[in-house]
């Protein structure tokens, strides 16, 4: 068959379409095992030899796949992990999910996919096609991704084709894996639109065509933006109603009784996670090279920004009321993952507060069942630590112990019980009944 598009539509039809993915991380893994589930071959690649040593061993590096099920996958062959980029020549789809992180000016950083772009346009061969799932701002696939694939001398639409689909991956929530959330799918061109619709719709439980890279790029960061803009909202109001001595969560409870017209969000000690703390300053970068602004989400950003920094007011009033100053008090973290029950500690405001309690002079633990050993952070000086076992004994030995993440495994009860003093950012203790006197909100 001498139609590229046409054989690549036959394979991903009978099923014997090779997937590959580039970045075996939150994202990657679980669209591997997507894939995987509907009975494809697939290949990882990734530029972290422990991450494919680990996978190839039979471990997981990711809460929600277990090593039975990396096992299960390597040790059939149908998932072949490996460095080796060469090896990209093997597959007949190549989606990338890499990091896009902000730099130090929170201006986009595409150092990770430009890179490996490059490294696909050396390997690239005829009838390919190659998805983008990595968020970033609108007219990356068109502007950076399709000038680097065609230096090759190959023709999209023609001779491989290209489109981008938003990772929509949630971790630690069971109601949904990779296979079970709408995939939106733009394509550069009609054919790429068709054949990223086709051999998404094998692995997902359904597929948004959308009528271009660019409504696609827009519509992932709509979302995030949307949830950073209203939980910066709460997290003002949280500041407004402490003062005026009034329970942010009660009345958040109460407005959700309304049927209509309202979503709740929650307040915290600041946002975490790879996508809602760093997608909106995607578009605000955006704005600004259109000469425009984007007020809201400039305000958002700030006020979520702000929040480690009043949750440490909070700890220094309430050590205060017992005669403590921070500096020298113990202090244990509780959480130190982005969000609860789960163990993905990117960008998670637990890193704000250890640097502000630090230079503050407390000393500082934590306990995180996810999180064993607190690792490297890019923006953050990170503390030598691990995880300590939550003994009477270590909670009673504790100054203040600061819940930062509420997961579920947690026994409230008897951490209030035994520690003098917990400083409650997620109103985890709402149904602690006694040594209510110890706990304060913040």
């Amino acid at each position: 068959m001498d139609d590229p598009a046409s054989a690549l539509e036959v394979a991903i039809e009978n099923g014997t379409a090779v997937i590959g993915v580039i970045g075996l991380g939150y994202v990657g893994l679980p669209l591997i095992d997507a894939f995987a589930t509907s009975g494809f071959q697939t290949m990882g690649f990734d530029v972290d030899q422990e991450k494919v040593d680990r996978l190839l061993a039979g471990e997981s590096y990711i809460g929600h796949i277990s090593a039975d099920r990396v096992c299960e996958l390597t040790g059939s062959g149908q998932l072949i992990p490996t460095t080796d980029m060469a090896r990209l020549t093997e597959v007949d789809v190549i989606i990338i999910c890499v990091p896009t992180p902000l730099s130090e000016s929170r201006d986009p950083d595409l150092t990770y996919v430009e890179a490996t772009t490059a490294t696909i346009a050396e390997h690239l061969r005829s009838g390919q096609l190659v998805v983008l799932e990595s968020t970033t701002y609108p007219g990356t696939t068109r502007d950076i991704l399709l000038p680097l694939l065609q230096s090759t001398g190959r023709v999209v639409g023609k001779d491989f084709f290209l489109a981008y689909s938003p990772e929509r991956e949630d971790p630690g929530n069971p109601d949904f894996s990779a296979r079970g959330i709408p995939k939106v799918v733009g394509g550069i061109d009609p054919v790429s639109q068709k054949i990223a619709e086709a051999v998404y719709g094998k692995a997902v439980v359904s597929i948004v065509a959308v009528s271009s890279p660019e409504i696609a790029e827009a519509c992932k960061i709509v979302e995030n933006t949307y949830r950073s803009v209203n939980i910066a909202m709460v997290n003002e109001l949280k500041t407004l109603f402490d003062r005026l001595d009034i329970d942010i969560w009660e009345v958040i409870e109460a407005a959700k009784t309304k049927p209509f017209g309202y979503q709740a969000f929650y307040p915290g000690p600041g946002l975490g996670g790879h996508c809602i703390p760093i997608d909106p300053f995607y578009l605000s970068w955006v704005a600004r090279k259109a000469g425009s602004s984007t007020r809201f989400i400039e305000l958002a950003g700030e006020v979520n920004r702000s929040m480690p920094r009043y949750v440490v007011e909070g700890v220094t009033r309430a050590l205060n009321d017992q005669g403590k100053p921070v500096r020298g008090s113990r202090i244990c973290l509780l959480g130190v993952a982005y969000k609860k029950n789960i163990d993905d500690p990117r960008e998670s405001p637990a890193f704000e507060l250890f640097d502000l309690l630090g230079k503050a002079g407390a000393l500082l633990s934590y306990n995180d069942p996810h999180v064993p050993k607190l690792p490297p952070m890019r923006h953050h000086n990170v503390p030598d630590l691990t995880s300590q076992e939550l003994t009477s004994e270590y909670l009673a030995s504790q100054d203040c112990v600061l819940i930062s993440t509420d997961h579920s495994v947690y026994d409230f009860t008897f951490i209030v019980e035994h520690a003098p003093l917990v400083i409650d950012t997620r109103n985890a203790c709402h149904d602690v009944v006694i040594g209510r006197e110890k706990i304060f909100k913040c």
